[in-house]
């Protein structure tokens, strides 16, 4: 819990946070809520909401210090890369190299503190990220209903659950229907614990007893609820056994021991032996972190290795001479080749990238998705509220005896009071869209419609009472909770007074018992009394194709008998269906039947499958749920970039088929698209479910929309998505959905309409469960994997242009034999500290390049050393290195008169003032190649001069550009500005640096600049030349016809993507 709640006297096991009367498991609901001063119906103001959050603190856990910054500075000195550099240190002050000891003492120093702010900033941000990662919980505030962070919940607050969800606080259930919740984590009972509302218990009963109250951290198996939140954070039963939650692993590997509790000794040495293995991969960091984390860690190893064969080359072309400076020069060769700040730049740069998702409303749970994101090839999506905007509105209602009702426009979906009543006695499928105002009777009254219309009245009780969701008005407009569905259509029947509450409160209607809706029988229904007629009913509603095969009676004509279903009428239904979805409208049907059984009882004692049959079909209701403004041209951006977008959704093929085609999933002139192409195009649950995964493989392509979906369908879509070296993101919201989840490479859940269950076996959470995020999220995957491309290359780079530098220049010797360096030990070091870990850092914050999302998918198999980048990394190294040899030998050749003089890698003389200038000259070079190549990178194949393709600026362009990341701009201004210090100040040049100051030679800085600037455009121009070509093999065409084109061909089989599938998911 937050700092403010302070124990002034012992808590008492199940009472409130002030506590109360008696613990309000003995109260009765009414009394504890009242004694909370809540509200049942509206639940708390914000207002008054926000002066409790003040009053008892935030509800969490006390889980511990959070960012530690004493655990983050010991990070950055025991490391391996540190430890490297102390040792240098530690050589260079044992052979008495002060000077050298100093500077790479001044190079631990600034790396730690660098390392550390930056280290510290970013663990600060991951740990907000992580209080926006937790769970959340539906609250009643001012009569609407809300998604809460569960952190935020108040005593007083009346909570809504359902199940998936996990128990945001300690709570007095007010109503509960077949309820049950899992409670393992508090009491240790592995089976789920009915609950219940109006029973009290004794003050002093233990927890596990308590049925009328739901806890903190337990999950929701079964049913639904509502309560009063009566105790929050530490003060919950949850909050006694904080401790034990906040307990860590242990970081020694258990001993195998035989059924009898010994162990041999070599079991013991076993045990020790895999724990020190751990030890020493976690120091390297090769077995932490996520996968690229852990490859960067493997390659920062690799270079050490060839950092001490470099220091051996250079030794032995001394003839390992004992010289202390042949020494510290071998040294400094070893740390030009370790990339130190590598695996710093990479966590600043993932912290940097989630904090910048947080804005584009992507939440990320696991950073191993960062880099699996910019490899998605295909996104399985649903369509209610991700695709659509989840406000959905009763537009057509269809009675077989009395015609089609319609609702004209409303500005306010929960307003049953906006939007006029219309009727006609046509059906459907007799309606032409355009001239449904002619055909209806509009401004009717619902008093009028309702006079002398029982089948209306029978079907506006199967809509009412077979609907969980609340719509009443209250001060400041008309209020609604509840799923979506359910909202709209309990608006509907408001529109005729036929609302849930009047029914249950005025007409004598109680419910009996309760079957929530199943994604696999694709139905809800519930048993309500009749106190006035002393009968039980049964009202169903659910999918079309489900409930005309339960029913077995209905109304042809207005005061005629029922009469038996038939297979002919339920082809008329089906059209009707259909006529309604085309549309675009989701479509459910109704049905009831009087209930002859016996009541009473758990709800688990009722047959359901003989309570759901014989039933009488009383109806259809068309929902229309538009497309949200933005779908459309995301799923446009998605097939530019080569993602292929999927629909998977539970409602009937026509509206999916719809839907799909308004945001272009499928395409927009489908009508006129060949019937097996349709068909291939889009599908159904069951047709898909009933061909085996060898019947799927040798399918040409895989469907584009499923509709009457099912989790187990989802989960074997990703698998034959993976079968064919796909790598799928997937979307879902219910408890159903967390296999699907889990087995995508990555999982998407919703933030708001999302189950807890669905976001803890998920990747990703978009707070705004807008299909749009999902492209948001791959857009910042890829420009993260782009960045670090950039620094990557920029730092190897570098290091190839160093060792090839000092290694080539062994060769030159003076008279004794002995090489003089190209570059003093010191130099080396404030190039490895300047042009390194500042710039990278900038790289790192780049933002996307203007055509990452024109781009296919990356690859995870290749990682981030493509065959460009590797190439890459050779031409920039050897290009600075040959023009840093010609600075030198220019100097010295063809300026100078070629005398090395003898120990000028020692101290200055004037026989040696020509190597000094020499010496400065390629230092020079070598610092502003580096920090030039920074820019360069920021965009690997566009010009520098020409980085924004559609920008009027010709010649100035570059400036912006350079000027817009100012992290960037700065790091190399500072690289620029400290080279004249180190120049022309005296005893620093000669005693620290080992080189002059330098005047004509100046110029040739320059012209080598110019040089180097044209070697890499020429290099980028001719990559563009390349890739330009490749592009136009594979010729231009329309986007939707090269989109859909493997749909109209039959030889495109398992040509869906070049993705790979995660080794962590499987495929």
């Amino acid at each position: 819990m937050g700092k403010k709640q302070v124990d002034e006297e012992p808590h008492v096991s199940g009472q409130a946070n002030k506590p109360l009367s008696q613990p309000p498991h003995a109260l009765p609901h009414p009394t504890v809520t009242q004694e909370l001063r809540a509200n049942a119906d509206d639940g708390l103001s914000q207002q008054e909401a926000n002066s409790r959050l003040d009053e008892y603190g935030r509800n969490e856990l006390d889980d511990g210090p959070g960012v530690q910054p004493v655990k983050i500075l010991i990070r950055q000195v025991a490391n391996a890369m540190m430890l490297v550099l102390i040792m240098a240190m530690a050589v260079s002050f044992g052979i008495s190299s002060y000077i050298e000891g100093g500077v790479i003492a001044a190079v631990i120093i600034l790396n730690i503190v660098v390392g550390f702010f930056q280290e510290f900033n970013a663990e600060k941000t991951m740990d907000s990220l992580r209080s926006l990662t937790s769970p959340t919980a539906v609250a009643v505030r001012g009569g609407n209903t809300i998604t809460v962070p569960t952190a935020e919940i108040v005593p007083g607050d009346i909570v809504e659950l359902k199940t998936g969800d996990t128990v945001p606080a300690d709570i007095r259930l007010v109503e509960a229907m077949n309820f049950e919740t899992d409670e393992a984590l508090l009491t240790g009972e592995s089976l789920p614990v009915g609950k219940e509302t109006e029973t009290t218990f004794d003050a002093d009963i233990g927890a596990g007893d308590r049925l009328n109250v739901a806890f903190s951290s337990s999950t929701v198996t079964k049913g639904r609820a509502r309560g009063v939140v009566f105790a929050t954070g530490m003060k919950t039963e949850i909050g006694t056994i904080a401790a034990a939650l906040r307990a860590t692993g242990k970081k020694t590997r258990p001993v195998k021991r035989k059924p009898d509790g010994s162990a041999k000794p070599h079991r013991y040495a076993q045990a020790w032996g895999l724990t020190a293995g751990d030890f020493v991969g976690h120091f390297l960091g090769v077995n932490v972190g996520t996968p690229l984390q852990r490859k960067l860690s493997k390659l920062a190893i690799l270079l050490f290795g060839v950092a001490v064969v470099c220091a051996i080359i250079c030794l032995a072309a001394n003839s390992f001479s004992s010289n202390k400076d042949v020494i510290i020069y071998a040294v400094a060769t070893g740390l030009s080749m370790i990339p130190a700040c590598l695996i710093v730049v990479l966590t600043i740069t993932m912290a940097a990238g989630t904090k910048r998702m947080v804005q584009r409303h992507v939440i990320v749970r696991k950073l191993d998705s960062l880099e699996a994101l910019g490899a998605v090839t295909d996104i399985c999506s649903d369509k209610t509220g991700t695709l659509t905007q989840g406000k959905m509105v009763a537009k057509r209602a269809w009675i077989p005896c009395m015609g089609t009702y319609a609702v004209g426009t409303s500005n306010d979906p929960v307003d049953p009071t906006q939007g006029d009543l219309s009727h006609t006695e046509r059906p459907p499928t007799a309606i032409q869209v355009e001239s449904e105002n002619k055909d209806e009777k509009g401004g009717t009254t619902h008093e009028n419609l309702l006079e002398d219309n029982a089948p209306l009245k029978d079907y506006l009780n199967v809509a009412s009472l077979a609907n969980l969701a609340h719509v009443h008005k209250s001060e400041d407009g008309w209020k609604a909770r509840g799923d979506p569905t359910e909202i709209a259509i309990q608006v509907f029947v408001s529109r005729f007074d036929w609302n849930r509450e009047r029914l249950t409160k005025e007409e004598s209607w109680s419910q009996v018992a309760e079957f929530p809706f199943d994604s696999e029988v694709k139905k809800m229904s519930v048993i309500f009394a009749n106190k006035t007629t002393s009968s039980n009913m049964v009202f169903t509603k659910g999918a079309v194709e489900r409930i005309i095969g339960s029913c077995s009676l209905v109304r042809l004509e207005k005061g005629a008998e029922l009469t038996e279903m038939t297979e002919d009428f339920r082809s008329t239904i089906i059209q009707n269906m259909e006529a309604l979805a085309a549309q675009g409208l989701r479509v459910l049907a109704l049905a009831s039947k009087e209930y002859k059984g016996e009541t009473g009882g758990d709800d688990s004692s009722y047959d359901r499958a003989a309570i759901e049959s014989d039933l009488t079909f009383q109806g259809l209701i068309g929902l229309y749920d538009p497309p949200r403004v933005e779908s459309a041209g995301a799923v446009k951006q998605c097939h530019q970039a080569g993602i292929t977008v999927h629909m998977l959704t539970g409602d009937h093929p026509g509206t999916a088929k719809a839907i799909a085609a308004q945001v272009g999933i499928i395409p927009a002139n489908n009508a006129a698209v060949a019937k097996d192409v349709a068909d291939a195009m889009v599908t159904t649950a069951s047709a898909f479910d009933k061909l085996s995964d060898d019947d799927i493989d040798r399918l040409p392509v895989l469907p584009l929309v499923i509709a009457r979906c099912s989790p187990n369908t989802k989960v074997r879509m990703i698998e034959a998505l993976h079968r064919r070296r796909c790598f799928a993101a997937m979307t879902g919201d219910g408890v159903n959905d967390s296999p699907s989840l889990k087995r995508a490479d990555v999982g998407i859940a919703m933030g708001q309409a999302g189950s807890d269950v669905a976001k803890d076996a998920s990747d990703i959470v978009l707070t705004d469960d807008n299909f749009a995020s999902i492209l948001n999220a791959v857009e910042e995957g890829r420009r993260m994997f782009d960045n670090i491309q950039k620094f990557v290359l920029h730092l190897l780079s570098e290091n190839i242009a160093q060792a090839c530098t000092l290694l080539i220049g062994l060769a030159f010797k003076d008279a004794t034999g002995r090489s003089v360096f190209p570059l003093s030990p010191v130099e080396i070091l404030w190039v490895i500290m300047i042009t390194s870990g500042m710039p990278d850092m900038g790289l790192g914050v780049e933002i996307a390049a203007p055509d990452i999302m024109a781009r296919p998918p990356q690859s995870l198999k290749k990682g981030i050393f493509t065959l460009e980048i590797i190439v890459d990394i050779l031409v920039y190294g050897v290009w600075m290195a040959c023009l840093c040899l010609a600075s030198f030998s220019i100097i010295m050749f063809g300026f100078g008169d070629g005398n090395l003089g003898i120990d000028c890698n020692g101290s200055y003389t004037v026989e040696c003032d020509t190597v000094f200038r020499a010496r400065a000259t390629t230092f020079v070079c070598l610092t502003w190649f580096a920090l030039f190549l920074a820019w360069e990178m920021v965009n690997m194949r566009r010009s520098f001069f020409r980085m924004q393709p559609k920008s009027k600026r010709y010649f100035t362009q570059w400036m912006f550009d350079v000027w817009r990341n100012q992290f960037l701009f700065w790091a190399v201004i500072a690289g620029f500005v400290t080279i004249f210090p180190t120049l022309y100040i005296p005893v620093i040049n000669h005693v620290v640096f080992k080189h002059t100051g330098i005047s004509w030679e100046w110029i040739l800085v320059f012209v080598e600049a110019i040089l180097f600037f044209g070697g890499v455009e020429t290099w980028k121009w001719a990559k563009r030349i390349y890739f330009r070509r490749t592009a136009k093999k594979t010729g231009k065409a329309d986007l939707e016809a090269m989109v859909f084109s493997r749909y109209m061909t039959s030889d495109s089989v398992s040509s869906e993507g070049e993705g790979q599938v995660d080794e962590k998911k499987g495929g």
